[in-house]
Order: structure tokens, then sequence, then C-alpha cells
């Protein structure tokens, strides 16, 4: 399923602009994706389509042992993360205009009372950017709902140079609201999910359903740092 988001509001996750501001310092799923925009921008679902399939292309590719030798030169890689600081460090961060920020869903992905989502963010720009750290991500009906999505630190950060058409991916686990006492947890359901890119201090919007604490306190949200690559389902 495929659906577009329209851009957030930075004043309504207080608690994700105070981590930027004081921390500057991979789950069975099938192959379901849904996307959004980020802030007023937009990527076509044919575009989207591309992207996985070029990813698709590339990886049976990469399998075949035999056949015609190319008479074009390599493809660079899309995400880099192995490059000389200054490098690193004089690239840009990728601005939340410049991302297509978008969800894999579809049946399974549970474990253990929680459920895995590949949230992967597309450089739709024309220049390389950087992304570095954990996303800010809450849930939302009208405005947010409970508190934002905890920081899961048991995965190691590392900056992500992303070309254009290139994807990096975090994890997104969602815990089942019932393992929460009702009268803590107060659940509800949530019509979109806000995301907010590393560092950055507006939101894409992705129309997604779920259950939802909409009192603060329990944690059902959790998200991993950035990694490389498209998020493959089942890995």
């Amino acid at each position: 399923m495929l659906a577009h988001a329209t851009g957030g509001s930075a004043n309504e996750d207080l608690s994700h602009l105070s981590n930027l501001l004081s921390a500057r310092d991979g789950r069975s799923i099938e192959a379901g994706y849904t996307g959004s925009k980020p802030g007023v921008g937009k990527i076509s679902t044919v575009t989207r389509y591309r992207i996985l399939s070029l990813a698709l292309l590339a990886a049976t590719l990469a399998g075949c042992g035999g056949g015609a030798k190319s008479t074009t030169a390599p493809s660079r890689p899309t995400t880099l993360t192995e490059e000389h600081g200054s490098s690193v460090a004089m690239t840009q961060a990728c601005a939340t205009s410049g991302l297509e920020v978008w969800l894999g869903v579809g049946e399974g992905g549970a474990a253990a009372g929680s459920t895995y989502y590949p949230l992967e963010f597309t450089n739709i720009s024309n220049r390389r950017c950087r992304l570095l750290g954990f996303p800010g991500v809450s849930a939302l009906a009208g405005g947010q709902l409970g508190s934002p999505a905890q920081r899961n630190r048991a995965h190691p950060t590392q900056p992500i140079i992303l070309l254009p058409a290139a994807t990096a991916h975090t994890v997104l686990q969602l815990t089942d609201v019932g393992n929460f006492s009702p009268s803590k947890c107060k659940p509800t359901d949530a019509s979109a999910l806000r995301v907010y890119p590393p560092g950055q201090f507006s939101a894409a919007e992705i129309p997604f359903t779920f259950r939802a604490c909409s009192a603060k306190g329990p944690i059902f949200l959790l998200v991993e740092p950035i990694q490389p690559g498209l998020g493959v389902p089942g890995q």
C-alpha cells in the first residue's frame, strides 16, 4: 500500500527537539511499502517503484556468476559509510525537504509483543547529503499521542552519505499497547507517524493506522540509528 504524507510542525514534538539540542553528538515482514512526502515536497509512485526495482535488479545481477562482460564503468555505491572525516564533515545534513520518508508495512514482523517496520529515507535531491544518528518519531491523531519513540542504543551510530536516489533506513519497533496498563496507557488509534530526520526541525508525516498510547509515559515506539542501504524485509 502506498500513501503520501504532509509536512509536520516542529512545535508539536518538543521532546524530539530537546533530544536534538542535548545530543548533538534490521525482523520478518512482507514486502509491502507505504510512502510519504517530506515537508511540501513530493515523489511520485512511479519514481518510488523505480527506486525499489533498481535496488532489486542490482541485487539479482550481483548474484549472477556468468554472462557477458559489461563495457560500462561500474556504478558508484549509493550509500557511503567510509570516507575521510573532512569529507563527511563537509557534506551537508540531509534536509527534510530533500528526503522521501517511507515505511515498509505488511503482515508478519511480530515478535515478543512487538512489530518491526523498516523506515526508509531516500535522497530525492540533486546533491549528496549526510544522515547521522536517530530520527525523531511520534504517533499522531490530529496532535501527538503519548511519548515519542525511545532510542535503541544497542546499535552503533555511523555517518551515512546519501547520493542522489540512494536510500538509508532505520528499524521502527511498535510495542503492543496491550502490554501496558489501560489506565496508564489510555490506548487509542493513531492515524499517522511523524518523522524528523536526524538533526532536522521540520518533519514528514506518514499516514499509518495503529494502536498507540495517548498518555505520556509508556514507551510503545522504539527506533534504531540510521543504517546504510534499503531496509530489506526479513533481515
